[in-house]
């Protein structure tokens, strides 16, 4: 038995959404021609915006698409001079940045909203925070984020790729400015994503050429990708958090990060001290059990977690951590496979060390 539990990585296709793509393979027009190939695939198009749009609470024009996650993070924060950035922020957010300031977290890695309140004095600043952690599911508290940035006139980016799909998400009610989103996490094709940007907000493009998406991303649309999160965007997100407590309930004496916060239903990180990660990850994956070690964005390694870094984790505790993640297709069979497998590894662990 196979049971994959890295679905913050990324989650299995979901049949609709494979379906959706399989009938968009037969539209043969670009949609930006004006014949009638050209306007059937303009119409998918449209009608896969709508979707979307429909799904975040914001209207169609707002909507930008764009390769995926990073590329959105990317084309929210270029043009900024002045931009602060979480500590647990993805890579994408940090390293476009160039030199942004960082925002200290407290040790349940929510934002230090105080200390945000002191750097928000001076020229006007892009404040970038996730609005749910890849790697601890932590959940930040963006509404007093953006009452902060009000009262200074700073604009609010929020990465909700983790969030969105897994528990409700509105644009309108968040507050914020622009919020970046992605297929891949809730179950549509990797490779595509999309930047909501609220109406009236000036934009910088990355990329340059003809006039697709209302002149702030050039390129021809990738419809197929784009009819398959439109799919997985209409699905209604899955009841894991009796799961995921099952789950925890199991681990003993681990430490679970962020476990004083709130926090995604489907996430639990946590760690042994004198554990090894990368050990941890072989045994589960020999197993039949796919999990992960902090971000899947740095693949194919198991390095140090800039997240829980951030969090104050000390680097031996850290470099033990594993991140179990939930999703569309869990079972409570998965869960329970995982549960014996621990108790298996943990009982070795102990032998060993009894030896």
């Amino acid at each position: 038995m196979r049971s994959y539990l890295d679905h913050n990585a990324t989650s299995p296709l979901r049949p609709s959404a494979k379906a959706a793509m399989l009938a968009a393979m037969d539209i043969v027009g670009n949609a930006s021609s004006v014949h009638l190939e050209g306007r059937t695939a303009h119409r998918l198009l449209d009608e896969s915006r709508e979707t979307i749009a429909r799904a975040l609470g914001v209207i169609a024009p707002m909507v930008v698409f764009t390769s995926g996650g990073s590329e959105a993070n990317n084309l929210a924060v270029k043009g900024y001079e002045r931009v602060l950035v979480s500590a647990v922020e993805h890579p994408s957010a940090q390293v476009a940045a160039g030199k942004p300031e960082i925002i200290p977290v407290t040790p349940d890695g929510v934002v230090d909203l105080d200390a945000l309140k002191t750097m928000l004095p001076g020229p006007r600043a892009l404040i970038c925070v996730m609005l749910a952690n890849n790697e601890t599911g932590v959940i930040q508290p963006l509404r007093e984020i953006v009452g902060l940035a009000k009262e200074h006139g700073a604009v609010v980016h929020t990465d909700a790729v983790q969030m969105f799909g897994k528990l409700p998400l509105n644009f309108g009610l968040l507050g914020v400015d622009m919020m970046t989103v992605s297929a891949h996490k809730l179950g549509g094709p990797m490779g595509i994503g999309a930047l909501v940007i609220r109406d009236g907000l000036a934009l910088q493009p990355l990329i340059h050429g003809g006039g697709q998406e209302l002149r702030r991303r050039a390129g021809t649309e990738n419809l197929v990708a784009i009819a398959g999160f439109a799919a997985a965007a209409s699905e209604q997100p899955a009841q894991l958090k009796s799961l995921r407590n099952e789950l925890e309930a199991a681990l003993g004496e681990a430490i679970i990060f962020g476990q004083g916060a709130e926090r995604l239903p489907n996430t639990t990180c946590f760690a042994v001290p004198g554990m090894n990660a990368e050990t941890l990850l072989m045994a589960f994956d020999l197993d039949g059990i796919a999990v992960s070690s902090g971000s899947a964005c740095s693949s194919g390694k198991v390095a140090k977690s800039h997240v829980l870094a951030g969090m104050g984790v000390a680097e031996e505790i850290s470099l033990a951590a594993i991140r179990v993640s939930l999703g569309w297709n869990t079972t409570s069979q998965d869960i329970e496979h995982f549960i014996a497998v621990w108790g298996r590894i943990v009982a070795r662990a102990r032998a060993r060390a009894a030896a």
